[in-house]
């Protein structure tokens, strides 16, 4: 069952939804926890964008949840809070040449260690969302899988680390109308992979991953 209330503003009646299965607000009700997440490994150009946030222990958000199941509109709105309201935040990007150059896995994992670094308050435990990483400065750390959809703190992060590699990736499109990356954000879509074979790549492609099924000899 979904609830909510009602507000009356200038005479409308508004209804706001209330997230009945809010995320949890600490793992270990006393630690300062960042959570770290990814976003575009999957993608066919750009780069992996990763980040990490110290929210308040006791934080509260209706909203807050994976970024994946929430519309653009709700991230961007949930964007602010989080910067807003935020402990700390860091957010990293791993350029598609060194996506290429170390492999996408480590490259998720750097692109957090990268994030954690930038944390002005050194947090005393990480949660990381999936289940592979690399300890990073004997910080003690907990892989949680789909953790964006349990702890706040890893939904945080991935709220902002999407909503960073969307605005760049659509800044590219700017530039490389052609893949249609306003919509897709690199994801190898049947559009832009129609757009690779007519066009062939450019340079924010990933030249390690399987850019087309027979790869066309796009690199000759």
């Amino acid at each position: 069952m979904n609830y909510g209330f009602y507000f009356k503003n200038s005479g409308i009646n508004t209804y706001i939804p209330i997230n009945c299965t809010m995320l949890k607000s600490s793992f270990s009700g006393e630690k300062i926890e960042a959570g770290c997440d990814e976003v575009g490994r999957g993608c066919l150009a750009g780069p992996v964008v990763a980040a990490a946030v110290i929210l308040p222990i006791d934080y509260k958000h209706n909203l807050l949840t994976d970024s994946k199941q929430l519309s653009k509109a709700k991230r961007n709105l949930v964007r602010k809070d989080i910067l807003k309201e935020a402990i700390a935040y860091a957010i990293s990007e791993i350029h598609n040449d060194e996506v290429d150059r170390v492999n996408v896995l480590q490259a998720s994992i750097l692109g957090m260690h990268r994030a954690v670094d930038q944390l002005y308050i050194a947090p005393e435990l990480l949660l990381v969302d999936g289940n592979r990483f690399i300890s990073y400065k004997n910080i003690p750390h907990h892989c949680i899988i789909k953790g964006d959809g349990i702890y706040m703190s890893i939904a945080a992060a991935s709220i902002l680390a999407k909503t960073h590699r969307d605005k760049l990736m659509e800044k590219l499109s700017c530039y490389h109308p052609e893949y249609g990356w306003e919509t897709n954000v690199g994801y190898p879509t049947a559009q832009h992979r129609k757009a690779i074979a007519k066009y062939g790549i450019t340079p924010y492609h990933r030249k390690s991953f399987r850019l087309l099924p027979d790869q066309l000899e796009l690199f000759s």
